[in-house]
């Protein structure tokens, strides 16, 4: 190292690069025809599934996919998942995760590049760029140019579609948590909760500047996913490569028809760096800014079609397939690509989990009880002799029909037991009552036992008609027997 190269830097350099807007290409080919695919699908289940109906019967709402905070309960189509089932939400957001690692490991940032919310709007606000201001070209000389009153009306004209788009965003979002019409007449006739506004308000906001002004650099700067995936990614693992044995050195088409021998197959034509959505030359190799997104692909093919050269200059492949195909050797398949130990066992922990939830919700039962016994006093002393405990008893009814559900004791000999609407005198040692659909009837329940009772456990049983039954075991609190 020279004495040079430890002088400090100017005090007027900057240590971060000036942003450069990037203007994205026109370009048609099969991964951007499978962009193209990808975003209708996601917009259209964003955008329609809250107007989807789905019938439960009359005493379930009809909404397809609802997020019920009200009531709290979550409904998707045939399953409703109630609070003490969370673990069903927890284990798809682990299968999210998982889903995660397994695209990344087996065809690298592929989630980023296609089904990323950020990369859908991105790209819609990257077609409403083209719609209104034309292609690159024409928007790079629009940007360049003085303003004036035609350039004011082409930006107000974007970013009114950009708001449009925003609000519609905003709108759909807060459909998943009420019955979506009512929702709507509400909305707009100023009689829905504060919180609806404030909502659509924020994710306005958010989805007209990030979708709309801040773009790749959500990708680059903000979000964190990038610099995980680089510790997913490996030789096996599938990217988007550009084979530099095969295009360097650059040329020009000129140059290289003049002297074929002296060229790679790359024409320094820059159209991969002109379709990016990110601006990156995946020439310099693998980097954070590119999304795998292929659209690089779809113009280099495009270009060695033209020049009459073999498509593949810039593919997906791995580095392993990229040394072997360098040194003569034939790539593998891809379908021995995918299948590496790596990718095998993400496929298979998350399958197992799947398979698991699915058990899980195929076996559970429709028919819950909780008890809570009171704990201030633990237990009265009656007059006779005879000990009292107190408990809040919960009866959950599951299904979407009413069901009279039977309350019994289990255990503690002698014990009877009644509650607020009851007699003391019909004590019993097993109730029934109806209980609606859908909802958690809690009952106030006093538990007497005989003198002499000592403390110990038993347990209260709920049956219902259609045989299925729980039960809760709890503490029974008596005076310590005199020494």
């Amino acid at each position: 190292m020279r004495p040079t190269d430890l002088q400090p830097a100017p005090a007027s350099a900057s240590l971060y690069e000036k942003h450069t807007t990037v203007h994205p290409k026109r370009i048609d080919g099969p991964f951007r025809r499978f962009k193209w695919l990808v975003m209708l699908v996601t917009l259209g289940i964003y955008y329609g599934t809250p107007w989807l109906r789905w019938d439960r019967g009359p005493y379930a709402p009809d909404q397809a996919v609802l997020i019920d905070l009200e009531h709290r309960r979550f409904y998707m189509f045939d399953i409703e998942i109630w609070p003490h089932e969370f673990y069903f939400v927890a284990g798809l957001l682990i299968m999210a995760g998982i889903g995660l690692f397994l695209i990344t490991s087996a065809v690298g940032r592929a989630w980023c590049g296609y089904a990323c919310p950020q990369t859908v709007w991105t790209d819609l606000f990257q077609h409403v760029d083209r719609f209104v201001d034309g292609d690159r070209n024409a928007r790079m000389r629009l940007d360049k140019a003085p303003w004036t009153a035609g350039k004011a009306a082409r930006r107000l004209a974007k970013w009114t579609i950009y708001l449009v788009i925003a609000f519609w965003t905003g709108g759909a979002w807060i459909m998943y948590f009420a019955d979506a019409p009512t929702l709507t007449r509400e909305f707009w006739a100023g009689d829905a909760a504060p919180v609806a506004y404030a909502t659509v308000a924020v994710l306005t906001g958010t989805t007209f500047l990030l979708g709309g002004f801040m773009r790749e650099q959500v990708c680059i700067y903000m979000c964190p996913w990038p610099r995980i995936q680089t510790a997913m990614l490996d030789e096996k693992s599938l990217i988007v490569t550009y084979k530099d044995w095969r295009g360097e050195p650059r040329g020009s088409l000129k140059k290289a028809q003049k002297a074929p021998d002296a060229f790679g197959d790359c024409v320094d034509c820059n159209q991969c760096v002109a379709v990016c959505p990110t601006g990156i030359d995946i020439r310099e190799g693998p980097q954070i800014g590119c999304i795998t997104c292929a659209l690089c692909i779809d113009a280099c093919d495009r270009v060695m079609k033209e020049i009459g050269r073999p498509r593949g200059l810039i593919d997906y492949a791995t580095l392993e397939d990229c040394e072997r195909e360098a040194a003569g050797a034939a790539p593998r398949p891809v379908w021995k690509t995918l299948t590496h130990p790596r990718t095998l066992i993400y496929l298979g922990v998350w399958s197992a989990i799947g398979a698991a939830l699915l058990f899980a919700l195929g076996t559970r039962a429709h028919t819950g009880l909780t008890v809570q016994s009171d704990r201030n006093p633990p237990f009265m002393l009656m007059s006779d002799g005879s000990v009292r405990n107190s408990y809040t008893v919960k009866l959950r009814n599951m299904q979407s029909r009413p069901r009279t559900m039977a309350l019994s004791l289990v255990g503690l000999p002698g014990a009877t037991m009644w509650t607020d609407d009851m007699s003391k005198d019909a004590a019993t040692r097993q109730f029934a009552r109806e209980v609606s659909a859908d909802v958690t009837l809690p009952l106030r329940v006093y538990v007497i036992a005989p003198r002499g009772t000592g403390g110990g456990t038993f347990a209260f049983q709920v049956t219902s008609p259609d045989g299925e039954s729980d039960s809760s075991e709890t503490a029974f609190n008596a005076p310590e027997p005199p020494r």
